[in-house]
C-alpha cells in the first residue's frame, strides 16, 4: 500500500518558471525547460527536485546531492556538481521559501481537521455567542456566552472558548486550545494545545498567614497577524494586560504582565 501524504502534490514547474518567480539567474539557459516536481533537502533530493545551498557546513551534502537544480549564491556556485542546474540567487534560502509558499500553499495555515465547512453537530455553542458567516467549528468544540468570532475563523475540535472572548476574522484556534479573558485580532494562528488567558498564578507571602493569592484581573490582548506555536501558555496579568504585539511569532511559555 502506498504511504499516505498529507498535503497536495505540487504542480510540475520548469526551471524557467522558477527563475522568473524568484528572479534568480539560470546559469545554463538551455536547461530552462527542465521539469521540477518538488522540493527537497540536499541529501534527499532526486533528479526532479529543487534544493538550495547557503552554508558550508553542508558542503559534503552538496557534493553528493542527486538534485536536479539548486538555488545557490555566486559565492558557492563553483561547488555545485556539474549534473545539477544552477539557479544563482542573492538569498538562496529566502528564494527557496518563496517557491515553497507557491507550491505548498495548503501547508501555510491550518484547516479544519475534518473537512468541515460549517458548524459540526457535536459542537456546543451558547445561544448568546455571535459567529459571523463563514466560521467553521469542528466536533466537540465549546463556545461560551457572549463570545464573538469573526468570519473565516476555524475553531478546532475540543477547543474551549470562555465567556466574553473576542476573536477576529480569518483566525485559527487549534484543537484542545483553551481561551479565556482574551481579545484576539485578525489573522491570528493558534496551534493545538495552547492555554491563553488563564490565571497568572500570583501570590504574596504573609508570614504566619501563609501565601495569599493575588487576584488576576488583567486580560490577554493578541494583536493582528500573530502566530502561536503548539502547547504555548500565555497568562493574564494581575492588573495589567498581557499584550502580544502585531506580527509576533510565539512559542513555549509567555510570562504574564503582573502588577
Amino acid at each position: 500500500m502506498a504511504q499516505p501524504t498529507f498535503f497536495e502534490q505540487p504542480p510540475s514547474s520548469t526551471l524557467a518558471d522558477i527563475a522568473a518567480l524568484t528572479k534568480a539567474h539560470l546559469a545554463d539557459p538551455s536547461r530552462g525547460g527542465q521539469q521540477v516536481r518538488g522540493l527537497a533537502s540536499l541529501e534527499e533530493a532526486g533528479p526532479m527536485h529543487l534544493t538550495f545551498f547557503d552554508n558550508l557546513k553542508y558542503a559534503g551534502q552538496l557534493a553528493s546531492t542527486k538534485a536536479g537544480a539548486c538555488l545557490v549564491s555566486s559565492r558557492f556556485e563553483a561547488r555545485v556538481p556539474a549534473h545539477v542546474a544552477v539557479l544563482r540567487a542573492a538569498h538562496p534560502f529566502r528564494d527557496f521559501v518563496k517557491i515553497a509558499r507557491v507550491l505548498h500553499g495548503d501547508a501555510l495555515r491550518p484547516q479544519s481537521w475534518f473537512g468541515n465547512a460549517g458548524i459540526a453537530p457535536s459542537a456546543v455553542i451558547d445561544p448568546t455567542a455571535h459567529l459571523e458567516d463563514g466560521v467553521i467549528v469542528d466536533p466537540l468544540a465549546v463556545i461560551g456566552p457572549n463570545v464573538e468570532i469573526g468570519a473565516g475563523t476555524i475553531v478546532g475540535s475540543g477547543a474551549v472558548i470562555g465567556v466574553n472572548v473576542r476573536i477576529g476574522r480569518d483566525c485559527n484556534v487549534g484543537s484542545h486550545t483553551a481561551i479565556q479573558c482574551a481579545l484576539i485580532g485578525n489573522n491570528v494562528l493558534i496551534h493545538p494545545g495552547c492555554s491563553i488567558g488563564q490565571d497568572g498564578y500570583g501570590f504574596v507571602f504573609f508570614g504566619p498567614d501563609g501565601h495569599l493569592k493575588v487576584p488576576q484581573t488583567g486580560r490577554v490582548l493578541i494583536q493582528n497577524d500573530v502566530e502561536i506555536g503548539a502547547g504555548t501558555t500565555i497568562d493574564r496579568g494581575s492588573l495589567r494586560d498581557t499584550v502580544i504585539g502585531e506580527g509576533t511569532k510565539s512559542t513555549i511559555r509567555s510570562r504574564s504582565a503582573t502588577m
